[in-house]
């Protein structure tokens, strides 16, 4: 019988042993989902590093602009996928079902972005995000040129790059921890609630 495999390779505090503000978000986010994604119990046994990433993940991920919140997702997904991040891909999928109100976008974005059901200024923006997280050295004036072409501003461009650049981070923290997405994520956005 195959036994499971724990979702991170270090040790997890108990949500009672947590600094008050890092167990109020926790519970907050389990009293709106349902559940505790495994994200915030890994990050959870390093305080200020979760308090630091959470407040760059929603100055990206939250915020209005030029690029909506499923675009955003986008940004993750495509470029997780290209990492190779197991929980990212699964956790922000299930997100971006979700905000785009499609359950076939996610599956699509993480197989092939460039066969997915998106417009041109998407598949454009996806361009942009997968050469920042894939080889942010070789991005010129041609390439802003090329997403700006597509009605991006110079303030989306930083959130394009910011996204990929921070979902980089936390792909290489998700894979080096071994981290599981919740088996929860899977059917959120595929099926009616």
């Amino acid at each position: 019988m195959i036994q499971p495999k724990p979702f991170n390779r270090f040790p997890v505090p108990a949500i009672a042993s947590l600094p008050d503000d890092i167990r109020a978000r926790i519970l907050a986010v389990q009293e709106k989902s349902g559940f505790v994604p495994n994200v915030f119990l890994v990050l959870a046994s390093r305080p200020d590093e979760f308090r630091a990433f959470f407040a760059y993940h929603d100055a990206l991920m939250d915020k209005d602009g030029g690029l909506s919140k499923a675009e955003r997702e986008m940004i993750v997904v495509a470029t997780s996928a290209a990492n190779q991040c197991h929980y990212c891909v699964i956790a922000h999928g299930a997100i971006l079902r979700i905000r785009a109100k499609n359950p076939l976008i996610a599956d699509q974005i993480a197989i092939n972005y460039r066969k997915a059901d998106i417009t041109p200024r998407q598949k454009a923006m996806l361009d942009f995000a997968m050469q920042v997280s894939i080889d942010a050295a070789s991005v010129g004036e041609d390439d802003f040129d090329e997403v700006a072409s597509h009605g991006f501003s110079n303030d989306d461009i930083w959130d394009i790059t910011a996204i990929a650049a921070f979902f980089a981070l936390s792909n290489r923290m998700a894979n080096v921890t071994s981290m599981k997405p919740n088996d929860e994520f899977y059917l959120m956005g595929r099926v009616p609630k």
